[in-house]
């Protein structure tokens, strides 16, 4: 979906593929016909964008064969689908009965993360539209905060320094500008947005960013304009933003909110969960583990890294930190310019919901996701911003 800024500048909003994730290039092909096209054609548009997330299979079947790379292009315009910005955060697996740890993994200091990031940028030059010269790339904030040393640092340094050239030898070759944005996330080295100023300063390039998503600011406690303020004031530009709303409990002590809480931790996926005291900011590295017992604080409100459909806040006595996205959007895109181009609305969590929210059936699926990107262009277009054909 493409919006026109009051600047006269485009703003493209998609949603992320990886809530359906496919390991190879069949099932990427599958996804766009049994997924995305339909979601395209519940909202009733001719051209819907996506956030293409590529698995390291996929993504090697494209580069090693130009022909399924033009034809996956041809796929999208017949199936009215367009894609500025890709997920490359999750490298594989991403559709495994348990990703928790593995989705960090290679990380940037592993030159297989190099090779793979560099493989989605020629991808994604590629696949812009004729009419799009930019596109992003999302990434891993560096590594998992564990063994993670000043040699791997340096290593992590050396390969995103090497990108960059790649990148610049990209748009020379082709044109098209892409640019990679780190995407902080609880308990990774870089943690929050303050965490990625340095380590993105560092490497004194245009090419490289950062990923706001709104779920991983909100479950840190991170005030959002604050946030975005000190990103202006550092230089350090926002390529893309991923729209995404975090679990909050503000009573964790009460049973009944600890037993609403337990129906959200489940065996797939991660849910980093924190909390704010006088003292700091206190974690775990799951739900489950702040549920045990003692291992947090439970006299201050908890936030878990669970991203919940933004048109669907959980039950009482549980909330969404929608409104931070609504402040994060505002501070990004509502200004006389925008500060980021590419929106993404990342909820991949759909099959990870109690059993009761669940989708049952893809016609289901198609209709949330339908109705995330609803309310989100009506967030945008509140803020001055006209949606385009």
């Amino acid at each position: 979906m493409r919006f026109r800024h009051p600047d006269g500048s485009t703003v493209h909003l998609a949603y992320c593929t990886n809530v359906h994730p496919a390991e190879t290039l069949d099932g990427v092909l599958a996804q766009l016909r049994d997924h995305c096209e339909p979601v395209r054609r519940r909202l009733g548009r001719d051209r819907l964008g996506i956030g293409l997330w590529l698995a390291r299979p996929a993504a090697r079947a494209l580069v090693d064969d130009p022909g399924r790379l033009r034809g996956l292009r041809a796929e999208l315009e017949r199936r009215g689908l367009e894609v500025v910005t890709l997920n490359g955060f999750p490298y594989d697996g991403f559709g495994s009965d348990e990703v928790k740890y593995r989705v960090y993994k290679p990380d940037w200091a592993d030159p297989e993360r190099l090779a793979y990031t560099t493989d989605l940028a020629r991808l994604l030059a590629a696949l812009l539209p004729d009419d799009v010269t930019e596109g992003t790339v999302s990434t891993l904030p560096l590594a998992w905060r564990t063994a993670y040393g000043p040699e791997a640092a340096r290593a992590a340094h050396t390969a995103l320094a090497t990108l960059a050239q790649r990148l610049d030898a990209l748009e020379e070759l082709t044109g098209k500008s892409v640019r990679v944005a780190l995407e902080p996330e609880p308990g990774c080295t870089v943690e929050t947005t303050a965490d990625a100023i340095a380590p993105v300063t560092a490497l004194a390039t245009h090419r490289i960013g950062v990923c706001v998503d709104t779920c991983h600011l909100a479950t840190s406690f991170e005030d959002p304009l604050a946030a975005l303020a000190a990103l202006d004031a550092a230089g350090v530009s926002v390529p893309k933003t991923q729209l995404s709303a975090a679990l909050h409990a503000e009573h964790p002590h009460l049973p009944e909110v600890r037993a609403a809480l337990g129906a959200f931790a489940e065996p797939r996926f991660l849910h980093q969960t924190r909390t704010r005291t006088a003292a700091g900011l206190r974690g775990t590295d799951d739900l489950d583990e702040a549920l045990g017992g003692g291992a947090l604080p439970d006299s201050t409100p908890w936030r878990a890294h669970f991203h919940v459909p933004l048109h669907a806040p959980p039950a009482p006595p549980l909330t969404s930190t929608l409104d931070v996205l609504r402040t994060v959007l505002a501070g990004l895109v509502g200004g006389a310019v925008p500060r980021t181009r590419h929106l993404e609305v990342e909820t991949y969590t759909w099959q990870a919901l109690p059993a009761e929210l669940r989708p049952r059936t893809r016609g289901r699926l198609a209709d949330g996701i339908a109705a995330e990107l609803v309310l989100a262009r009506d967030l945008l277009t509140d803020l001055g911003l006209k949606e385009l054909p």
